[in-house]
C-alpha cells in the first residue's frame, strides 16, 4: 500500500514507518523537525529511513495548509496514520496555542486531504489522557470520556469527535487508537524513562511526582506499532446495531471505531524506577513531589476490542523493555 505517516522522525512514527516499509508498503513521512526535543536525536530516527527507496521525506507542518493539500494531491496515498501531534501534558499548560495549532488545525487538513483524495482509511493516534478524571478501571472505550484534565487531552477528544464526523458525513473510515505510555528504544527525551535514566546516569536526582504512588500501563514500543498496523490493515466499518438510543461511544452506524493500545498491565511506578536501577546497576536518589496539574494517578487500558477485533495481543515485559531500552541508550549517548 501506500501509506502517508505524519510524525515520521517522532518516536511511534518512526518505528512505524520502518515496520511498514520492512513489509514493503511506500511510505511517504510528514515531520517539520519542529525543537520541542532534541532535533538532532529526530534526525537520527530519520536517518534509519531516509535512504530507503520506498520513503519519500515531505519537511511540512500540519498547520500549513496549502503545503498538506499539495502532499495529498501529488501522492494520494490509500491509507493515512496521523500520529503528528503536539505531545505533552505538562507542556499543554504552558504553551496552550501550539495544541490548537497542531493538534485540531492541523487534523482538520488532514480530515479534509482524506475527504477530497480518496482515502480508504484514516487511523489517527488518541491519547489515554482522554480519560481524565476517569476512575473506573481499567479505562473502556466505552466509558464516557467528557472531563479531560488538561488541553492536551481535550485537544485528543476534540480529534475524536472530528473524526466521528467526516466518518458521518463522507463515508470516512476513521479509527482512533488511544495510545497509554509508549516506551523504548529511540523513545522521547520528555518521557519518565529517559529523564530517569539520564539523571540516574549523571548523579542527579529524579523527581518522582504523586510520592511514586502512580501506576502506569506502560506499553513497549514494538507491542504498539504491531496494534497500529493491524488496525491499518482493518478499516473501520459501521456497527449495525449502533442506535441513538442507547449509543456507544466506541462505534457509530458511520465507518468508526475507537480502540484502546495499551499493555493491560499496569505497573506501579516505584517498580518501573526499580527495574530501570536493576539495568544500570545504579540506585536512584529520589525528590517526592505532589501530583501535578493535569496529571492522573493511574492508567490501566482494556484492550478487549482491539484484540477480538484485530488479533491484537502485546507481549514485552517491562523487564525486558526497559532492558532494551537501556542498551539502545548507552549506545546510542556512547555512556
Amino acid at each position: 500500500m501506500k501509506v502517508l505517516i505524519t510524525g515520521t522522525a517522532g518516536f511511534i512514527g518512526n518505528t512505524l514507518a520502518l515496520r511498514l516499509l520492512e513489509r514493503g508498503d511506500e511510505v511517504i513521512g510528514i515531520d517539520n523537525l519542529n525543537d520541542y526535543y532534541d532535533v538532532s536525536l529526530k534526525k537520527a530516527r530519520l536517518a534509519r529511513i531516509a535512504d530507503h527507496e520506498r520513503f519519500t521525506d515531505e519537511r511540512v507542518s500540519l498547520e500549513d495548509r496549502a503545503q498538506m493539500e499539495r502532499v495529498f494531491a501529488e501522492h494520494r496515498p490509500q491509507r493515512v496514520i496521523n500520529l503528528a501531534a503536539q505531545a505533552g501534558v505538562r507542556y499543554s499548560i504552558e504553551n496552550p496555542h501550539s495544541y490548537v495549532d497542531s493538534n485540531l488545525v492541523g487534523f482538520l487538513h488532514i480530515l479534509e486531504g482524506c475527504r477530497h483524495n480518496g482515502v480508504e482509511h484514516l487511523v489517527y493516534a488518541s491519547s489515554s489522557s482522554v480519560y481524565g478524571a476517569n476512575t473506573t478501571m481499567p479505562f473502556s472505550v466505552h466509558d464516557n470520556v467528557d472531563h479531560p484534565l488538561s488541553l492536551y487531552a481535550a485537544s485528543k477528544k476534540a480529534n475524536e469527535l472530528m473524526a466521528h464526523t467526516y466518518a458521518h458525513l463522507y463515508g470516512l473510515p476513521v479509527t482512533g487508537l488511544r495510545f497509554f505510555t509508549v516506551y523504548g528504544p529511540w523513545g522521547r527525551p520528555d518521557m519518565a524513562l529517559f529523564k530517569f535514566t539520564r539523571a540516574i546516569l549523571a548523579g542527579e536526582p529524579i523527581d518522582v511526582f504523586n510520592y511514586g504512588n502512580h501506576r502506569r500501563d506502560f506499553t513497549y514500543i514494538d507491542d504498539i506499532v504491531e496494534g497500529v498496523i493491524r488496525a491499518l490493515d482493518r478499516p473501520a466499518t459501521p456497527n449495525p446495531e449502533w442506535t441513538g438510543a442507547s449509543p456507544d461511544s466506541a462505534t457509530s452506524a458511520a465507518p468508526y471505531r475507537l480502540y484502546n493500545i495499551g499493555a493491560h498491565r499496569p505497573v506501579e511506578l516505584m517498580h518501573y524506577i526499580e527495574v530501570l536501577e536493576e539495568c544500570l546497576d545504579k540506585k536512584a536518589e529520589k525528590n517526592l513531589l505532589p501530583l501535578q496539574p493535569g496529571d492522573v494517578p493511574d492508567t490501566y487500558a482494556d484492550v478487549e476490542d482491539l484484540r477480538a477485533d484485530t488479533g491484537y495481543e502485546p507481549s514485552t515485559t517491562v523487564e525486558e523493555g526497559v532492558a532494551n531500552f537501556v542498551r539502545w541508550y548507552r549506545e546510542y549517548y556512547k555512556v
